[in-house]
């Protein structure tokens, strides 16, 4: 099984780790990308793989789509969404939206992961907590509660997280959480960053 792909050198180490069943042919960029031919599906996992056209391909294709949803892109249906944020790819079970075909299906064995198909909105299920974790850390910093480091340090002890809201933010990335958060604050008031996370989000 060949598999081209685009990732960062973390996505790629950890999804390069799943399967020794299958070869991952890396590009560069997403023009890269379409030019690798003989492959039996696709991977983007860059940030900005929503906003890609793959029209042109007709083999199933993974991409790494948080806050941005397939209807509105208007994607082909072998298209499938994950959470390609850093860490994510390390978890039991994958959060995927979109009509998952036998191809894509093949390939979730392959990598012996399996899946749970969720509704196609922003943020998945996992991503949209962690935001929201991020968040309240950045209000309780705010407020001068704590320190980032004593925040996550009580977080961990106090509620048996695996990470501190500021270790998860500099993991995932602080744009990351803050364009989920402001897509989903449109309409739920409860996703509304707080207004250091705005700054700081504006200064990276």
């Amino acid at each position: 099984m060949n598999i081209a792909i685009l990732a960062s050198d973390i996505n790629f180490r950890d999804i390069a780790s799943l399967s020794p069943e299958i070869t991952w042919k890396r590009a560069d960029d997403f023009s890269g990308l379409m030019n690798i031919l003989e492959v039996d599906a696709y991977f983007n996992l860059d940030e900005n793989a929503w906003f890609e056209n793959y029209e042109p391909c007709k083999k199933p294709v993974f991409i790494n789509s948080v806050a941005f949803t397939l209807k509105e892109s208007q994607h082909r249906s072998n298209v499938i969404r994950l959470n390609g944020w850093n860490g994510f790819l390390n978890r039991s079970i994958w959060e995927v939206a979109g009509s998952v075909t036998p191809g894509h299906e093949f390939i979730f064995k392959l990598l012996n992961k399996p899946y749970i198909l969720v509704p196609d909105e922003p943020g998945f299920i996992s991503a949209r907590i962690i935001s929201m974790i991020i968040n309240e850390g950045f209000f309780a910093k705010a407020e001068k509660i704590s320190t980032e480091d004593e925040i996550d340090i009580a977080m961990k002890l106090g509620t048996n997280y695996p990470k501190g809201p500021f270790e998860w933010m500099r993991e995932i990335g602080i744009k990351n959480v803050f364009t989920l958060l402001n897509i989903l604050s449109k309409t739920d008031a409860r996703y509304q960053p707080s207004e250091l996370l705005i700054q700081e989000a504006n200064r990276s």
